[in-house]
């Protein structure tokens, strides 16, 4: 009797995999028996799953992704750099991961036949500081280049476009590689590293006794369990197997509602012991305080650092809704967001 034929393991890559989002993904295939390597500059913080290697490199290192591409059946690129604070300010770093980065694992995954990659891109690619009320992939176009208010954004925006521009690109000895993008807001769940902990560090300190933008602002949130489940969506829908449906695609995702910011955060408040702001000042007021927080943190930059509270970007992206539907994940990828609450995300605070 012959012994049935074995297909052989999956094998994916995650740029960005120390950091939350790509330690979240990666963990979670490893789990359905898919080999993980996670590269990324930093070790993440959180003991590796069995089935996950991590891979010290550089998304700009041309040699280590040589060698960590190889074999791969499908990369997930989800390293990043300028999304928040400080950070936001800091132009070459930002340009040379953001689009340089991106420039080099497309070639990779060409040089090294990779069939599939999934870029995580933002809501941010549409979104300058202008109102869009459930803005979804074919209404909404990309917020002009030369007026983002950051450039992070724009940088976003650019590899983004570099990511679905190569759909379709030929693969050396046959094949061809097909792209697609997911587009999140921000993103919150347990142990998140980056939104939350600021927020509560400001808050501790006293720093958010006051609100600003109408009451009516809206916005998404997208849970981390959502957001990883939507790129294991993608990835298969970049197969044979499901028509490579999500070829040359892009993805709103987000957990399929829309909240104001201040009245989603009231857990946060009530958690750590504090009341909810209710000094209502001029968005135009706080939109001046951190453009002087920005001009002080450059200027002082060679001495000190002295990070802003907010930056005039996230200060727009508070005050001005923008809010997007994912009927399109839903239909073509079957993205079906589990409900969270808030509440229990900030628990560790």
């Amino acid at each position: 009797q012959s012994t049935p034929v074995q297909a052989p393991r999956q094998k994916v890559l995650v740029t960005g995999g120390g950091g939350y989002l790509g330690f979240s993904l990666g963990s979670s295939l490893a789990k359905s028996g898919t080999s993980v390597i996670l590269l990324d500059l930093r070790r993440p913080q959180w003991e590796l799953v069995p089935g996950t290697e991590f891979i010290q490199a550089d998304v700009r290192d041309e040699e280590a992704l040589l060698r960590a591409f190889e074999g791969v059946d499908c990369v997930f690129h989800v390293a990043s750099h300028g999304m928040s604070g400080a950070e936001k300010l800091q132009k070459e770093q930002i340009e040379s991961i953001n689009v340089g980065g991106t420039k080099l694992v497309i070639d990779v995954c060409v040089r090294r036949r990779v069939p599939r990659l999934v870029y995580t891109s933002t809501v941010n690619v549409a979104f300058g500081g202008k109102p869009i009320e459930q803005g979804d992939e074919d209404s909404v176009p990309y917020f002009p280049l030369e007026k983002h208010m950051d450039h992070y954004s724009r940088t976003k925006a650019i590899a983004d476009q570099l990511t679905l521009t190569a759909n379709g690109t030929p693969l050396p000895g046959g094949g061809t590689l097909r792209t697609c993008v997911l587009r999140p807001p921000g993103i919150y769940g347990p142990e998140e590293q980056r939104h939350l902990p600021r927020v509560a560090s400001h808050i501790k300190k006293r720093l958010f006794m006051f609100r600003f933008g109408d009451r009516r602002t809206r916005m998404n949130w997208v849970h981390v369990h959502n957001l990883v489940q939507a790129h294991v969506l993608a990835a298969e829908a970049l197969t044979a197997a499901k028509g490579y449906v999500a070829s040359g695609q892009a993805y709103y995702i987000n957990d399929g509602e829309s909240v104001n910011l201040f009245e989603w955060m009231a857990p946060l408040f009530e958690k750590l012991g504090y009341s909810q702001p209710w000094i209502q000042v001029p968005t135009s007021w706080v939109y001046l305080t951190a453009t002087v927080m920005e001009y002080l943190h450059l200027a002082l930059r060679p001495i000190c650092s002295v990070p802003p509270l907010l930056t005039r970007s996230e200060v727009t992206a508070w005050a001005v809704t923008h809010t997007f539907r994912i009927g399109r994940a839903r239909a073509q990828l079957g993205y079906a967001p589990d409900k969270f609450n808030f509440a229990d995300a900030v628990e560790r605070y």
